[in-house]
């Protein structure tokens, strides 16, 4: 089977980087679209040998993208359209069906309640993507939680699967040298009670309220690794409560460093050895982050999956959470370590408190990381492509409306995407695909 992923963007993210996991492990031969921002996961992927084209779209509105997009998947000879994150998915089914594709998958990764990928939910969005998602053959949905608030939007049952998310659990074991490394790095007192964060610093994650908490328990530090919007507010944030040199903003990270320590991955660097922008070279990657800390904090009160908190539980650590449907979906016993907290300062500061006095050291690795290994995930997805795959029709080309416009021409949407609303009126999902 040929399948081509379309992707908004290949920058540092969950999605990003749970497409990466999944090539390495799909039982078919993968080719990799990203419609912007070919950054440190691209180089990854092309890294692990599956080719990556950059269509260079430059907005919402950039109608030329759909016959450039549509003439790639013609010319690819694809069996199934694999696309991932909001942008990608109505540019993707759209141009498949404009190729001739059937067999298109969409992936839901960040569907909350009120957002989609960190922003506001807008009656234009919600019409675009059910307009559009009609044009698929699947959805994807990374969790219940998501499948639930797709059946809420109109989206037939028998058109969702849930395949969750899924991690490499070996990858983020505990490592006693890895964590001495890091501190020392960063100039930390191995004694030190450490908290940590990781996610896109926008207002929707609430890092606010664990940069606060952290501001009210003296002698205590903060690693939070990410970057967006707010981490300029942060940092002042820090320097106005006199803690500016106990909260560490790390910049992004990922888990595909070069540099090692015990066999164990603590660099900086993006999959092909160059430091990726808005990190340091000697900076700590999520797996030597997670083994530098005593307690994760994931303050969001809404999301999708919880990717965050399933690395950290890999780790062993205490978990504080505001959402996590990984967790949540199962019963109480498959991650013992993980707390639910209503995100506020005051009730984050309590907990935080509580973990420090009774020296929360490391727990055994809970049973919930077993249950979401990438393989399975792998597993169950590639029996969505085949489900999708037998039951695509095939199509009788009769005329030429069912071919794309010249390239530089202003593509015509098919037939059944004419009543699609005005992208200007919807916001810009190019800023969609950060984590």
């Amino acid at each position: 089977m040929k399948v081509l992923h379309i992707i908004t963007g290949l920058d540092v993210g969950g999605a990003e980087q749970q497409l990466r996991l999944l090539l390495r492990r799909l039982p078919a031969h993968c080719e990799v679209i990203t419609l912007t921002d070919p950054g440190p996961v691209a180089h990854g992927i092309e890294a692990d040998g599956t080719p990556v084209t950059h269509l260079g779209m430059t907005g919402n509105r950039d109608l030329t993208a759909l016959p450039r997009l549509a003439g790639l998947i013609r010319g690819g000879g694809y069996d199934l359209v694999h696309t991932h994150l909001y942008r990608a998915c109505v540019y993707g089914r759209i141009a498949a069906r404009m190729a001739g594709v059937r067999a298109v998958v969409a992936t839901e990764h960040s569907l909350g309640d009120a957002v989609i990928e960190g922003r506001r939910l807008t009656r234009g969005v919600r019409t675009l993507y059910r307009a559009t998602e009609r044009l698929g053959t699947a959805t994807v949905a990374v969790s219940d939680t998501v499948a639930a608030r797709l059946r809420r939007w109109g989206v037939p049952e028998q058109r969702i699967h849930v395949v969750p998310n899924g991690i490499e659990a070996h990858r983020f074991a505990f490592d006693p040298a890895a964590r001495a490394l890091v501190r020392t790095r960063l100039g930390l007192p191995l004694d030190a009670f450490v908290v940590g964060g990781v996610g896109r610093l926008v207002p929707g994650k609430r890092f606010d309220v664990l940069v606060r908490a952290v501001t009210q328990l003296p002698g205590v530090h903060l690693l939070l690794a990410g970057a967006g919007p707010e981490r300029e507010m942060l940092r002042r944030m820090a320097e106005q409560f006199g803690s500016g040199d106990r909260i560490h903003l790390l910049g992004e990270r990922d888990g595909a460093a070069d540099a090692t320590v015990g066999g164990r991955a603590v660099g900086g660097r993006a999959a092909d050895g160059r430091p990726a922008e808005g990190r340091t070279a000697d900076g700590p990657d999520i797996p030597g982050l997670l083994s530098a800390i005593d307690v994760f904090v994931s303050p969001s009160p809404d999301e999708a999956f919880g990717l965050a908190v399933l690395e950290a539980l890999g780790s062993g650590l205490h978990v504080l959470y505001g959402s996590c449907p990984a967790v949540d979906e199962l019963p109480a016993d498959q991650a013992p370590g993980a707390r639910h907290f209503s995100p506020g300062v005051h009730e984050l500061a309590t907990a935080l408190r509580e973990l420090r006095r009774g020296g929360p050291g490391r727990l055994p690795v809970p049973p919930v990381v077993r249950r979401y290994d990438i393989s399975r995930s792998a597993e169950a997805l590639m029996s969505v492509y085949e489900q999708a795959v037998a039951a695509a029709t095939p199509v009788r080309r009769r005329h030429p409306a069912a071919v794309p416009p010249p390239q530089g021409r202003t593509a015509a949407l098919p037939a059944a995407a004419v009543s699609l609303p005005d992208p200007s009126r919807s916001p810009d999902p190019s800023q969609l695909s950060k984590r």
